[in-house]
């Protein structure tokens, strides 16, 4: 099984990437369907992360990035790299994908995704906004294509 997971917040403009492309592979599956895939919008919880992933073989997560790179690069990234475990706190809404990682894999063994890939777009705007910026949608669809053809293979 594998689990495509899209994070971000559809309201501030290009921290929605990775919430649009899952939604455009939710509406390319409708007419493709895949028996071995499942489309999530997981918006920024982490928790909802960790339980969406758990039962898949393979686990393709997609978000904004913000660290002063290219607006509109796209970054591989394998999810052992950015595994890490939360601070401790009371406050679950500080509980990101990243977090996930880390905590599934602790709590859950081998029902949780060993291969993890993660897809990054560096975000040229990350105002208050419901669009993405034209090299943000550029690379979101790039992304998207480089999925689909994943998904047909």
């Amino acid at each position: 099984m594998l689990t495509i997971i899209g994070c971000g917040n559809l309201n501030r403009s290009d921290d929605a990437v990775g919430v649009i492309i899952a939604q455009r592979l939710q509406q390319y599956l409708l007419t493709n369907p895949h028996p071995h895939l499942r489309v999530y919008d997981c918006g920024t919880g982490g928790m909802d992360v960790m339980f969406k992933a758990r039962g898949s073989k393979q686990l393709i997560i997609i978000d904004a990035s913000s660290t002063g790179s290219e607006p509109g690069a796209i970054f591989k990234v394998p999810g052992k790299e950015l595994a890490a475990l939360p601070e401790p706190s009371y406050n679950l809404h500080d509980f990101r994908w990243d977090h996930a990682l880390a905590a599934g894999r602790k709590i859950f063994g081998q029902d949780f995704p060993e291969e993890v890939t993660v897809y990054l777009i560096e975000a040229a705007n990350l105002d208050l906004g419901l669009e993405l910026s034209p090299v943000v949608q550029s690379a979101a669809d790039s992304v998207f294509q480089q999925l689909t053809k994943l998904i047909s293979q």
